[in-house]
Parts: structure tokens; C-alpha cells; sequence
């Protein structure tokens, strides 16, 4: 039935409003009047009520359910049946489904995937403690709580291990969603465990890769790469996935059940140690096995599918019960592929021209050839021609894999409707194992690895405990079976990382070497060099260049510089002070003028150097000379203002202020007299006035 507001089962469950709509139920959000909590409610749809079969499905359904309590299992409240309608009661979930976080992430972190990994893990190990199988680990089926609590939902279609389910559920039924199918279940085998920890893989890997490990263009096709296909590996040098991460994926998509976990319970505890210690890929635990080959894909007939849910403000992610199908399947953007419809439209013909067969005279098909053909258009066209496909893997060197390398009966051979027709289909290429290349030099392991026929890939990292070009590590590692031409990445050692040698130039040595230190380098001075422009004791130049790389502890060679080049200062004892002067200068020297009253020497000439003459000296470096004076003012009356100083320079004087008059008869511009006076003694430095003739001055 559909149930409107306000219905109330059992005078206690009263439906508030729809949630979704699966495939052979609806689901209302209701309230448990009894206990005033929010519920989720399941009612079997009025078209199957009256079907025995799908009455005892949804029976068995809410009875396993309701074994389980577990946090990380969806609780079933109350089942019962009112007005011809069955109905479950069960936990509503605040939260959304692990598909809806997936479209809005992609790829999750690695600690979140892992993380929501163990608590599958571990609601799984409790259901399977219990004899019950889930069938159908997909995201749409797994919750999460906004506090990241993981709840497994709809173990709807799980049978029970145990005797009591037998019939209820047919043998070799396959009803999970293909894109998460155990290769045992794709086949109609009896299954156990090990099959949903397949399905765990599948959703592990999804979840930090943000794709799906097999994709077709039809639900078969996918199915038929689950069975025969080994799935891509998860690189952790290009996915950042850990390496122990990875190989537990690998190790969860083996083909053989025998080659998986044991149990849900071993695998949490060996994701809680690749938590704990994410780069020990426990190679002899997680290696791949060689791919064994199988039998046909079995299409018999399966429940109608479930419907997406149409309810777009829902305010919670509703009971465990709900089938949503999110999953893709195929690689084009607006080809969505469900496996419910696709079988159960191959299993309707099937039926169809058995069924014919049997009330139509006998008649007999020619069967057509399929060599090269696409192994999923094969078997269409089989099923549509009313034959049975049987599906083969062998791998192939030579036909590309999913193409069909022969068949049996052949082309053009007669037969009878719902005879059987064996398709051997390629696998791809023959499998090799990687070969143990680990401390070998990279050439010999790129030859080893040709000669596997498989690619080598490499990836270069600083070791300073391994020798430069010896191989690091391998991965896949050695010992696991690949596909010929498969890539093998090689992490190879490149020695001792180099140190990027600074530049020092223009440093004082004491700082060059305090700078080259904190690198692990030392200072050698090679050579000191004069220089015009570069103080003393700074560097000059460096080698090698900065910039440039070297091995740790190495030397950098230094040129310092010495200064400016010295020369010898010529004598200039006794000479003219003007030509002392011109002498010291052409030599590259600076030179200062004083003056020295010196009776041992006449005026003007020069009495003492400094430095003294013959001494080395840096060129532009300072040379003082000291000029005899008589220690008197001289006279300079009657001379020009300019004659007057020159003569009191010549002396040493300096001078003073400079006054005019007009009292004396001399001309113009004529000196008048000096204060002090002529012939006083004055000491050299001192100051001298002067007075100046000047018409009309006062």
C-alpha cells in the first residue's frame, strides 16, 4: 500500500511523511507514538503483498534484521502485518548514505576511508557471527551519521547461512549491485564471508581512488571483469594511498575467496595496524595470486529492481531498507547501468525461448560466429537468439582482452533453442611475476624486468645509507603476478642529497665560514689577492660558484682580498712644499700640508714626512707633510689682498677677517697693515687680519 500521513500500524507507528521508494517497498518517516521517537517505516508495495515469494523475502528480511544490534548495523525495531500490509519498523539515521558523501567528495582522506572501513568491518563481523551474509556492501547501502558513526543498512537480500533460509533465496542468484559483486557471486557459487569482504574491497577502493575498479558498457560486461580480470592496483607513489592500505585492497579484490581475509574480523585488525604503521606493505600477506580461471556468468531470474528515491527534502537518511541504486557502471556520462534490469531482461528471454521450445515444434538456430567480438555483445546476441551463453576466460597474447578467442559449438553450426554456447573469452595477457630486483643497479633491473616483459617506471629518492643508482624498493613487490607489459616502479637511490653551495662572496672570512658551517661545509683560504676595491679580509671570490651542488662536508676555495697594493713613499725632506706636494700625488697618494717652525730649515721647504720617507704605504692612503715656517708674521704691507694671503699661508697662517679703509694714500686693493702686526710672532695655524685700501670705505 501506499500509506498515507497519519496511518498508524499496530496503533502504535503513525507514518509522517515518504522517505524513499525501493523496489518492492516504500518508506515512510514515521514516529513511534509508544515511545515518542523518530522511526523509519518499510511497507512491502500492495503488487507484491499477495505474492507468496516476495512475502516470504521481506519476512526473512525483517527476521534476520531484527538478530542484529550492533552500532554499526542499522537496529529493526518491529515487524508485522496490517490490512494485508507488511510493514518493518527500524532506526531512523541522521546522516546521508556513503554514495551521497562520494559525489559531494570524490575521494575521501585516507584516515576517513580507512576509518568508515573498520566500522564495515566490524558491523559485518557481528552479522557474519550470527549466520548471516550481507550480499549487497555497496555505498547506497552504508550510512554515516554526522558524528561519522558507519551503519550497515538493508540486509534485505542477505540469506542466512544456516538451513532455515534454503529456497527462500534461489541458488546462483545473483543479487548485489555488479559494480560491488564478489566474482563467486557473479557465478551463482555458494557463498560465505569472504564474498561481502570482496565487496568491502570494492568500496575501500572507491573510496580512495574516487572510481570504480571495473567499469563496461553493460552490467554483464562488468560482471564478466569481476570474474576474469584482475583489478587495477592502487600505486601509492601517484594516489598517495599508504602502501599498507594498498595492499590490503589488493589483497580484498582476489579472485579466489581462499587468496582474501579469512574474516571481517582479520580484516579491521589489519586495518587498524596499516593505521598504525602505514608503510609496511606486509608483501607476504597482501601479494597478488595468480588469476584462476572461471566458469560462466549465471543470469537467472532476480527480484524487480529498486527505484532511486524521488523524496528530495528528506530530512534524514531513512532505515536501513531503502534501496537507492547510485552506483555507475558504465564509462559515458549518461549511461547509468543497473544489474537487476539488464539480468532480469536476459533471464525474461531466456525463459521466453525455453518456453517456446517446449510448446512449438522442434526447430533449430544457426549460431553465429563471434571470434573478435566484444564478449558482452556476444552473449546479448546469444540470449536474444534464445541460446545460452557460457562464459570462459584464458588469457591471450595476441586477442585483446574481453574479445572472444573461439567458441563451441563454431559458426554456422545448428542447434537447438536454449543450447548452450561456449564463448572463450580473452583475458589479456599472461601473467608473470615480478622479478626480485631490490639492490640491484638500475640498468640490471630495467634488463630483469624486460626480460619478465614488464615495464620498469622510475622514481628517484636521496638515500644516504645506499649506494646512487641501486635499486630502493619495488612495487608491486617481487613475488606478485602481473600482467605482462604491466609498469613496476623502481625507487632507485641518487646517493647523498648535494648541498646548494650559498654564495659568500663579499663576506668577511670569520662570516663566510660561520655561514659555510651551518651547511655542513668548510673554508679554505686558497690565495690572498691585493685589491683597490675590496677591503682586507673580505672574500674576493669563491669556487665553487654559489648556486652550484656538492657532496656534504666538501671544501669551498676562497681568494681573500688583501687591501689596497702598497708603495714606497717617496722622500720629499727639504723640497718646496708645492713640489713635495705634486711628488706624493703622482705617486697615488693623499696629502695634508702643516706647518712647523724649524730654525734648521729655510721657509717653505719641507722639514718632516709622514709616513717618514721609503715607507710602504697602500696607495690613496694619507702622506702629511709639515713646512718650515720662520714662526713671524711676514710683511705684506703695500702688497695685493691675494699676495698678502698667499705669503701668510705660506707661513702657516690662516686667515682672519678681512677689513677696508681709506686713511692712507696706497692704492686700491693695497694692504694696509696686519693684525698682529709684521714681524710678531705667531704661532702657525693661528689666524691673521688684514686691512685693505678702499676709496670711500670709513
Amino acid at each position: 500500500m501506499n500509506a498515507p500521513t497519519e496511518k498508524i500500524f499496530n496503533n502504535r507507528y503513525r507514518v509522517d511523511g515518504i522517505l524513499g521508494n525501493g523496489g518492492m517497498a516504500n518508506v515512510y518517516v514515521g514516529t513511534d507514538t509508544l515511545l515518542r521517537r523518530r522511526v523509519a517505516i518499510k511497507v512491502l508495495r500492495e503488487q507484491y503483498a499477495s505474492d507468496d515469494d516476495f512475502v516470504k523475502r521481506f519476512s526473512y528480511e525483517a527476521q534476520s534484521a531484527a538478530k542484529l544490534s550492533h552500532p554499526n548495523i542499522v537496529n529493526v525495531y518491529d515487524f508485522g502485518r496490517e490490512d494485508h500490509s507488511y510493514y518493518i519498523v527500524m532506526e531512523l539515521v541522521d546522516g546521508a548514505t556513503l554514495g551521497e558523501i562520494m559525489r559531494d567528495e570524490r575521494v575521501l582522506p585516507e584516515p576517513v576511508a580507512v576509518d568508515y572501513a573498520i566500522q564495515i568491518a566490524s558491523g559485518l563481523a557481528y552479522a557474519h557471527r550470527q549466520g548471516l551474509l550481507h550480499r549487497d556492501v555497496k555505498p547506497a547501502n552504508i550510512l554515516v551519521t554526522k558524528d561519522d558513526v558507519v551503519k550497515l543498512s538493508d540486509f534485505g537480500i542477505a540469506r542466512a547461512v544456516s538451513e532455515h533460509t534454503l529456497g527462500v533465496t534461489q541458488p546462483g542468484m545473483v543479487m548485489g549491485s555488479v559494480a560491488y559483486i564478489s566474482p563467486e557471486q557473479a557465478q551463482g557459487h555458494e557463498l560465505d564471508e569472504r564474498s561481502d569482504l570482496y565487496s568491502v574491497g570494492v568500496v575501500l577502493y572507491q573510496m580512495l581512488t574516487g572510481a570504480l575498479p571495473f567499469t563496461g558498457e553493460t552490467p554483464v560486461a562488468v560482471a564478466l571483469k569481476h570474474v576474469s580480470q584482475d583489478a587495477p592496483p592502487i600505486d601509492p607513489a601517484t594516489s598517495g594511498v599508504s602502501p599498507a592500505i594498498a595492499s590490503i585492497v589488493q589483497k580484498l579484490l582476489r579472485k579466489e575467496p581462499e587468496a582474501r581475509f579469512a574474516s571481517a574480523t582479520e580484516l579491521a585488525s589489519a586495518l587498524r595496524e596499516a593505521r598504525e604503521r602505514p608503510n609496511a606493505a606486509h608483501a607476504s600477506d597482501f601479494a597478488d595470486a595468480p588469476t584462476a580461471k572461471f566458469g560462466a556468468i549465471m543470469v537467472p531470474p532476480v527480484a524487480p529492481p529498486p527505484r532511486r528515491s524521488t523524496a528530495p527534502d528528506r530530512p534524514a537518511a531513512g532505515g536501513a531498507l531503502v534501496h537507492t541504486v547510485e552506483e555507475h557502471v558504465a564509462s559515458g556520462p549518461d549511461r547509468r547501468w543497473i544489474l537487476f534490469p539488464a539480468l532480469l531482461l536476459l533471464a525474461i528471454a531466456v525463459g521466453f525461448f525455453a518456453l517456446r521450445g517446449s510448446l512449438a515444434p522442434a526447430q533449430t538456430i544457426t549460431v553465429p560466429e563471434f571470434k573478435d567480438k566484444m564478449a558482452s555483445q556476444a552473449q546479448q546476441q546469444l540470449v536474444a537468439l534464445g541460446l545460452r551463453p557460457v562464459v570462459t576466460s584464458e588469457n591471450s597474447d595476441t586477442v585483446p582482452q574481453d574479445r572472444v578467442i573461439r567458441q563451441d559449438p563454431p559458426a554456422n553450426t545448428k542447434v537447438s533453442p536454449n543450447a548452450a554456447v561456449t564463448l572463450v573469452v580473452s583475458g589479456g595477457l599472461p601473467r608473470v611475476q615480478v622479478p626480485d630486483v631490490k639492490g640491484y643497479n638500475v640498468a640490471d633491473a630495467q634488463r630483469e624486468l624486460q626480460k619478465a616483459k614488464l615495464k620498469a617506471k622510475l622514481l628517484g629518492t636521496f638515500d644516504s645509507s645506499v649506494p646512487a643508482d641501486q635499486v630502493i624498493d619495488v612495487n608491486p613487490p617481487s613475488g606478485t603476478s602481473l600482467r605482462q607489459n604491466s609498469t613496476v616502479t623502481l625507487t632507485v637511490s641518487k646517493g647523498i642529497q648535494p648541498i646548494t653551495v650559498p654564495s659568500i662572496v663579499g663576506l668577511t672570512v670569520d662570516a663566510a665560514r660561520k655561514k659555510l658551517g651551518g651547511l655542513g661545509l668548510g673554508l679554505n683560504i686558497a690565495q690572498q689577492t691585493e685589491s683597490d676595491t675590496i677591503p682586507a679580509n673580505v672574500v674576493a671570490s669563491q669556487n665553487p660558484d654559489p648556486g652550484a651542488t656538492t657532496a656534504p662536508s666538501s671544501t669551498v676555495n676562497v681568494i681573500v682580498s688583501t687591501g689596497a697594493s702598497t708603495v714606497q713613499v717617496p722622500n720629499v725632506v727639504g723640497n718646496d712644499a708645492s713640489a713635495a706636494e705634486e711628488t706624493l700625488r703622482n705617486a697615488g697618494f693623499d696629502v695634508a700640508r702643516s706647518y712647523t717652525v724649524d730654525a734648521a730649515n729655510p721657509t717653505g721647504k719641507i722639514s718632516l714626512q709622514q709616513p717618514p720617507q721609503s715607507a710602504k704605504a697602500k696607495k690613496g692612503s694619507k702622506v702629511t707633510i709639515y713646512v718650515s715656517v720662520s714662526g713671524t708674521i711676514p710683511d705684506v704691507t703695500g702688497m695685493t689682498l691675494d699676495q698678502a694671503k698667499s705669503a701668510l699661508l705660506d707661513q702657516g697662517y690662516q686667515i682672519g677677517n678681512i677689513a677696508y679703509t681709506n686713511e692712507t694714500s696706497l692704492q686700491d686693493g693695497m694692504v694696509v697693515r696686519t693684525e698682529p702686526e709684521a714681524y710678531s710672532a705667531l704661532t702657525p695655524g693661528e689666524s691673521v687680519n688684514i686691512t685693505v685700501q678702499r676709496s670711500g670705505s670709513q
